[in-house]
């Protein structure tokens, strides 16, 4: 019996680094997209209305497709249906740099965020698992990996960029050592697989309610998050009237902000737990809204976008992990959550554009602010993700024992 146990402490360790490599591999496909993203406009022949049309196909994509991923993974094993979904996600990274026009590259967005959603649903569910049998929080960590891969892939897009190299190069490239560091990555993660008399979920369904309910809290931190990295540049150059160069440090300042909070978060997690983490990083999120509209100066502005970052950060990997705990069917549960907050990216850039529009950039950090109370008062419906999380009483309870 301790053998056994020394064995699944071990391979779930193995699991751990194994889904936060696969996080990173994810995150990495998407900062060498986002780098070439001029490139593939002026190779498609597509103006900034038209680009602007193609970008919203990932999301598309992604919202319809990610209902699909509960049935891949019980058809296939948790472990099988990741490495075929990765690298589907890391292969079609290849497809954008490819459209010759508007309709190609639209296609090839769809494809592309459709991918990325069925992978996205996947490692999570393993990463909440992982969780589960680690019996602490790891969720917030694996999606700081996630940011961090994000920030590779982009610093490599941007040195590709500046050299001047084809992006059909610079993708297949990436694509192939993506494909390779996520299949060899996807060959420790935890092989979970149905119960003999456990049914089929079917091909596609609509999310249980109680992730409706987790997602809206997802929906109201994705959406300050969208709204911050689309336009607090622009609010700092327009409404405050600083210099490009210094807008574009407080863009960079959320995002480090953000990632430096989702690797230290699970400590914080593990001791307070996720309601309260939640409320506070709510009350944090709404102060630092109130110091962008109301501050009026730019070190007060930026300040208020790095207090909008630390609040929210933690949110989604926990929304995602109390999703995974909220019923029978945690890759059903996790689809609906993460297409609830993929939706939110969505929407919210074009939402603050078109109030902006009607109104000022001040109005629409208002309405950012507003949906930050939102999670202040909703957090409770995380609870599911505490009342889930097991609790370590001594070193052999590290690793429950592992389902069937």
């Amino acid at each position: 019996m301790a053998e056994d146990g020394v064995r699944d402490r071990r391979e779930v360790a193995r699991a751990r680094y194994a889904v936060a490599v696969v996080f990173a591999v994810h995150g990495a496909v998407t900062g060498s997209f986002a780098t070439r993203v001029p490139w593939i406009q002026e190779h498609s022949s597509v103006g900034a209305g038209q680009l602007g049309l193609a970008l919203a196909f990932p999301a598309l994509g992604a919202s319809l497709a990610m209902p699909l991923a509960g049935s891949i993974t019980h058809r296939l094993g948790a472990r099988t249906a990741l490495r075929v979904l990765l690298a589907m996600w890391t292969l079609s990274l290849v497809l954008p740099s490819l459209a010759p026009n508007l309709v190609t590259l639209c296609l090839a967005l769809f494809v592309y965020g459709a991918s990325a959603g069925m992978a996205d649903v996947a490692m999570n569910a393993l990463g909440v698992e992982v969780e589960n049998r680690l019996g602490r929080s790891i969720m917030s960590g694996l999606h700081g990996m996630w940011s961090a891969g994000a920030l590779v892939g982009s610093a490599f897009g941007t040195l590709a960029a500046h050299l001047g190299t084809d992006a059909r190069l610079h993708h297949a490239v990436a694509a192939g050592v993506l494909t390779v560091l996520g299949l060899t990555a996807c060959g420790w993660v935890l092989d979970l697989r149905p119960a003999e008399d456990e049914e089929a979920p079917p091909r596609f369904a609509l999310p249980p309610r109680s992730a409706l309910l987790i997602g809206a809290i997802g929906f109201c931190a994705v959406f300050a998050e969208g709204a911050s990295l689309d336009w607090s540049a622009v609010y700092l150059r327009d409404r405050l009237e600083t210099s490009a160069g210094l807008a574009a440090a407080c863009t960079t300042g959320f995002t480090l902000t953000m990632a430096v909070a989702r690797v230290a978060g699970d400590r914080v997690v593990d001791r307070f737990g996720s309601v309260r983490v939640v409320r506070l990083g709510g009350l944090l999120a709404v102060a630092g809204g109130l110091l962008v509209v109301a501050g009026g100066r730019p070190a007060v502005a930026m300040s208020g976008f790095a207090l909008m970052g630390l609040g929210i950060a933690v949110v989604v990997p926990l929304c995602f992990a109390a999703a995974g705990r909220s019923g029978s069917n945690p890759s059903l549960a996790i689809a609906g959550v993460a297409t609830i907050t993929y939706t939110s990216g969505l929407v919210a850039p074009g939402a603050i554009g078109t109030l902006a529009q009607a109104t000022s950039l001040t109005v629409s950090f208002g309405l950012v602010t507003l949906l930050a109370c939102g999670l202040v008062g909703f957090a409770g419906v995380l609870r599911a993700g505490d009342r889930g999380r097991p609790k370590v009483s001594a070193p052999d309870a590290a690793v429950p024992a592992p389902r069937p």
